[in-house]
């Protein structure tokens, strides 16, 4: 499907406001949608429900965190329609959070992504989700958004390194440390 608005470099916001396709908030959004994509690879990779369960619910968290970001806060009446992030989110992933870490060893230096495919995939997400708050930040700065956006994102990027080195553990990997080079 194609609708040929888009082919002068802008697009719209919810509730019909044209934007520059490269504008702060687009490429806040565009990184959430990179992150779900990233986050869709490693459940593709992963053979543990105990993973992919809570990471598809984290994949509607971020339609809702992209639709949030792709309406304007002062957007009243067409806004109020659009489901935004909330608190209760951001503790539902420092309680999955504070989960796995009780089932994983201690973290006492820097560790190498990388390991098994899901481990891996998700440590390349956590990348792009930390991009993804950078963006966010940047939107922040000039436009008012959701002051629950940064804290859900900021705690997912802890989340999904969390899940990573769990996803290592439950596969029998063992995390390569980084040591500095000679």
């Amino acid at each position: 499907m194609y609708t040929r608005r888009g082919d002068k470099g802008e697009t719209s916001l919810f509730g019909s406001k044209r934007v520059s396709k490269d504008s702060p908030r687009i490429e806040a959004y565009g990184a959430i949608d990179e992150l779900n994509s990233c986050i869709g690879v490693a459940i593709s990779f992963s053979t543990s429900e105990s993973l992919s369960t809570p990471l598809k619910r984290v994949q509607k968290l971020l339609f809702v965190a992209g639709a949030d970001l792709a309406t304007e806060l002062a957007a009243r009446g067409e806004g109020e329609k659009v489901p935004r992030i909330g608190g209760e989110d951001t503790r539902w992933l420092e309680r999955e959070s504070d989960e796995l870490t009780t089932k994983l060893p201690p973290l006492r230096n820097f560790i190498l992504p990388g390991g098994g495919q899901s481990a891996a995939t998700l440590q390349l997400a956590r990348s792009v989700c930390r991009r993804a708050e950078r963006r966010i930040v940047a939107v922040g700065r000039v436009e008012a958004i959701n002051p629950e956006l940064l804290p859900f994102v900021n705690r997912l990027s802890t989340y999904l390194f969390n899940l990573a080195r769990y996803s290592n553990f439950a596969e029998g990997r063992r995390e390569e440390v980084w040591k500095k080079m000679d």
